[in-house]
């Protein structure tokens, strides 16, 4: 599957759990391919979640923020380092289904994504935000509900600290690899990464896996007496993939 085609193949993924992709990677023989780091986690729970990524590569910044004169010139901390040191814009790649993935480069403690920025993205079509660096706002950022992962929680701001460099180019992110057009999803166990050239074939193998744990459980939640609940409604969930094929 080329770059390109793997949004065409987010409707298969749509039921999709992040370890029945993982399973189906390692019946194909990709061990330990795309698993992001542990610790880059969804900042609340319940959030799932697949897309397209589109990456940002970022680094430390090499020049410290400036001291500001005025209330108006703090407010606008981020409009003055972004005029005097450039900016290297996003916004152009996002479309709806894509997820934005962020390789920190190893930044010091600074809140790239907030509860501004990252929900900006939202409204331009993005599914969700990874970072392997720091996320800020966060009661904001689960109020809203907005889909984003991120390593650990931070308090300061992007102005002398950490600087964008490189958009849509394969990047390292919690010690996986992602390049522009991977599918990316998340799931309160994690985010995982499959490299597009075998999206469709992982998607294949899932979606059984997927249908085969259902089944299971649905014979067991009916022996224990256990009310029927959505991850065991597996007419639907076959129903929904016949109708794809």
């Amino acid at each position: 599957m080329s770059a390109e085609g793997t949004y065409e193949l987010l409707k298969w993924y749509k039921y999709l759990r992040v370890v029945d992709v993982c399973d189906a990677m390692d019946g194909l023989g990709y061990f330990n391919i795309g698993l992001v780091n542990p610790q880059v986690r969804p900042l609340w729970l319940g959030m799932k979640w697949w897309g397209v990524a589109v990456t940002l590569r970022c680094v430390p910044a090499n020049r410290p923020m400036w001291p500001l004169k005025t209330t108006e010139e703090i407010v606008d901390a981020h409009g003055i380092w972004f005029r005097e040191v450039g900016r290297i814009g996003i916004g152009e790649y996002v479309q709806p289904g894509c997820v934005i993935v962020t390789d920190s480069g190893d930044s010091p403690e600074v809140g790239y994504w907030g509860s501004n920025n990252a929900l900006a993205m939202v409204a331009k079509g993005a599914v969700g935000i990874v970072t392997d660096g720091y996320c800020r706002d966060t009661y904001e950022l689960r109020l809203q509900r907005t889909p984003i992962c991120a390593r650990q929680r931070g308090r300061t701001i992007i102005p002398g600290r950490i600087q964008a460099v490189d958009v849509q180019t394969p990047i390292s992110c919690g010690g996986a690899q992602v390049r522009p057009g991977d599918l990316v999803g998340c799931d309160d166990d994690g985010v995982v990464v499959v490299p597009h050239e075998v999206a469709d074939k992982v998607a294949k193998h899932a979606v059984a896996i997927l249908l085969h744990d259902m089944r299971g459980r649905r014979a067991l939640y009916e022996r224990l007496g256990m009310p029927l609940d959505e991850t065991v409604d597996v007419e639907k969930v076959e129903q929904y993939y016949r109708e794809l094929s």
